[in-house]
């Protein structure tokens, strides 16, 4: 093998296959190809940031190369990467921990391919070993940073909001000092690639673990409770429930019109909820699950009602709707 090729293999095989491991093993499919490659993308733009970044900074700051690499680009480095998970989570396209640790690894992918482009293009010199270590450990840290990242402010999401910018510094710090102990080789730069490749699988592995059974409790418990509600709603005995009696309540409140149009934007919901849910079961089950006509056509209704009720009808709504990160997620899943 030619030591270009050897290089380009180095460098970016490892990353990538780690990232296609992610994505393989990932059982409900909740990640589109499409967007990891826009993650992947971005995080390409954020090494790209950071390098505009750091010439910066470098008049300015007064370290020597090791002391600036152990404790300013770090800081940098995953404050541009992060900026790319943080969006995806507040947007609401990640539900569970799953999507968050591989968009959060996607991100950092993206990072490290175009830095080791960076090295590959202006130092084409550096040694084989080095490039091992380059390809196994240092890109395999940027997207296992990204991704505790991630996670952290996934799970911070589902107790509080994803609106909540607060959510973000425990990662943030968490993912920096990581970086920083890496970048401060305490060890020797093989034995820390080493420590990389076995920390990383066991941190995802653990991660799609506990992931995986929130998400199917979550489907049987949402999936009954949602099922009930909406056969009330059906028959007409919508006044047995809380969501009837609390509809009941908001006459007062409310002109007539408004008050059925908050129970059309219910059923509407839990319909739609059902929709996902199922989806979800399918591709579980190995089959490719897409969102059809009639989910299309409930979404374009349920948007017609969210402004037909305004702002303060949906705010009444919300204990019945559940809209936690995971029912807003719902709603991006059957929008892709």
């Amino acid at each position: 093998m030619s030591e270009p090729v050897f290089r380009l293999l180095a460098g970016f095989l490892p990353v990538l296959l780690f990232l296609s491991a992610l994505m393989y093993y990932d059982s409900f499919k909740l990640v589109r190809l499409r967007w990891v490659a826009i993650t992947i993308l971005f995080g390409g733009a954020s090494a790209a940031l950071s390098y505009v970044i750091h010439l910066a900074l470098s008049p300015h700051v007064q370290m020597d190369f090791t002391s600036y690499s152990r404790y300013v680009a770090p800081v940098v480095e995953e404050m541009a990467k992060s900026l790319v998970a943080a969006y995806l989570i507040r947007s609401g396209r990640t539900g569970f921990l799953v999507d968050a640790a591989i968009f959060g690894f996607a991100a950092g992918t993206g990072f490290a391919l175009v830095e080791n482009g960076y090295y590959l293009e202006s130092i084409p010199e550096i040694q084989p070993a080095v490039w091992l270590i380059r390809g196994f450990g240092t890109a395999v840290m940027h997207g296992g940073t990204t991704a505790i990242f991630a996670i952290t402010s996934q799970l911070l999401a589902e107790r509080r909001s994803a609106r909540d910018t607060s959510i973000f510094v425990p990662g943030f710090l968490l993912a920096v000092v990581l970086h920083s102990l890496f970048n401060h080789l305490v060890f020797s730069p093989v034995f820390s690639t080493i420590v990389i490749l076995l920390a990383c699988p066991l941190l995802i592995f653990i991660v799609f673990s506990k992931s995986e059974t929130s998400l199917k409790n979550w489907l049987e418990v949402g999936f009954d409770a949602d099922t009930e509600l909406l056969e009330l709603i059906r028959s007409g005995r919508v006044s047995e429930s809380k969501a009837g009696r609390f509809l009941q309540s908001l006459k007062d409140n409310f002109s007539g019109e408004v008050v059925v149009d908050l129970l059309c934007y219910l059923r509407i919901h839990l319909e739609l909820s059902l929709h996902a849910k199922g989806m979800l079961m399918l591709r579980e089950a190995g089959f490719d699950a897409e969102p059809d006509d009639e989910s299309r056509a409930l979404l374009a209704e349920l948007e017609y009602l969210e402004k037909s009720i305004g702002k303060t009808g949906r705010l009444a709504m919300t204990p019945f709707l559940r809209m936690s990160a995971k029912e807003l997620w719902q709603m991006y899943v059957l929008r892709v």
